[in-house]
């Protein structure tokens, strides 16, 4: 693999990401040592963590960072994220979700507070300066929206920059009444890089030819996509007599018969919003050419479960990844190189590529200095 990656900013005169980029056992380590532990990331089980003192335990982009966090809720009911393993020894502190006022290692009794503090450890009377710094657990960046956590581990944009833009398109959904539904929430694997799932997922030049089930329910020469500095928005526009969001009077998007809102947030994340609530998916590679997708499903209008472009998601994500797959033998060609993109169609992926390739320019020339 050949660094710098350039991606023109010019969509009409830009090349896609090279073939190279999804192969490279390079490029993969560096996403997985240098970008994916300074991005936001969902916590998946915030769900286990509404109420005071309750805890779970949560490994930040299972499958490859794996770092062992812990989300928690304080006796305020405050949330906060810390690390899940004991400063003496290394040992795990917490396997399965539950109620407590103190974390005890299980190991050798060394004890926490709900916000990470060491409060005590047997046969430690004569040890010098005990508690240190370096003895309390430490927190990572933590923020909450609607009944969802979000986490990071060093990150590089405040969750604000991250989540902003889409605010005035969903900010008026009562978040904290959707409910997750663990009997439709699954996780899916597909034998692919996590990169080519994105661009799948980032335009809907493919609805046509991969969705046919789509076809009828959705406008698609209504269908666009917006960007933003972090992401993408991608609508869809119901066809007539479909299934559709009642929008306030003074919505962006008032007067307009939107089937979906599909949001892209680098690197990984996805949130798919329609009229009966939401569905997330969350890409985590498990291998440069393995990705797992966990759908978590959080209702908020059950009656309109089987409506719309939201009623048959299981079958568009098995057509999505028959047509991954076949792409990732595809890029294993020695012809092709790399493509080009759609100006009309494939902005969503041409944005994608260029924040991914410029995200990992910066950590590649980082690690060429002396």
């Amino acid at each position: 693999m050949t660094f710098p990656i350039h991606i023109d900013p010019d969509i009409t005169r830009a090349r896609t990401l090279p073939a190279a980029a999804y192969r490279s056992t390079e490029v993969y380590d560096l996403a997985v040592a240098d970008l994916f532990p300074r991005t936001w990331q969902m916590v998946s089980v915030s769900e286990k963590v509404r109420g005071s003192g309750q805890m779970a335990p949560w490994p930040f982009m299972e499958g490859s960072v794996n770092e062992p966090l812990l989300a928690v809720r304080d006796d305020a009911g405050s949330p906060s994220i810390i690390s899940n393993v004991c400063t003496h020894r290394g040992a795990l502190l917490v396997e399965e979700p539950g109620i407590t006022q103190t974390i005890r290692c299980r190991y050798h009794g060394r004890q926490f507070q709900l916000d990470g503090r060491c409060k005590f450890m047997p046969e430690f009377q004569d040890v010098v300066d005990f508690p240190a710094d370096d003895d309390h657990l430490k927190s990572v960046a933590c923020a909450q929206w609607g009944p969802f956590l979000f986490a990071s581990l060093d990150p590089m944009c405040t969750f604000e920059e991250w989540l902003g833009p889409i605010r005035s398109r969903i900010g008026w959904m009562p978040l904290d009444d959707f409910h997750h539904d663990p009997e439709t929430s699954r996780s899916y694997h597909v034998d692919a890089n996590w990169a080519l799932y994105n661009d799948n997922y980032l335009e809907g030049f493919h609805i046509p030819y991969i969705h046919p089930g789509l076809m009828p329910i959705l406008d698609n020469k209504a269908y666009r996509t917006e960007v933003f500095d972090q992401g993408s928005l991608q609508i869809g526009i119901a066809s007539p007599g479909e299934d559709a969001f009642t929008l306030p009077a003074d919505h962006p998007d008032a007067g307009q018969a939107i089937a979906g809102y599909y949001i892209f947030l680098f690197p990984n994340t996805l949130l798919n919003f329609y009229p009966w609530g939401l569905s997330v998916n969350l890409i985590l590679p498990q291998g440069k050419g393995r990705t797992r997708i966990d759908y978590l499903s959080y209702v908020w209008d059950a009656s309109r479960r089987s409506l719309g472009a939201g009623s048959d998601l299981h079958t568009v994500e098995m057509e999505d990844h028959a047509v991954v797959a076949s792409v990732q033998r595809g890029i294993q060609s020695r012809i092709y190189r790399r493509g080009r993109y759609s100006p009309t169609r494939e902005a969503g992926v041409h944005h994608f590529h260029r924040l991914l390739a410029g995200n990992l320019n910066e950590s590649w020339e980082r690690r060429q200095s002396p």
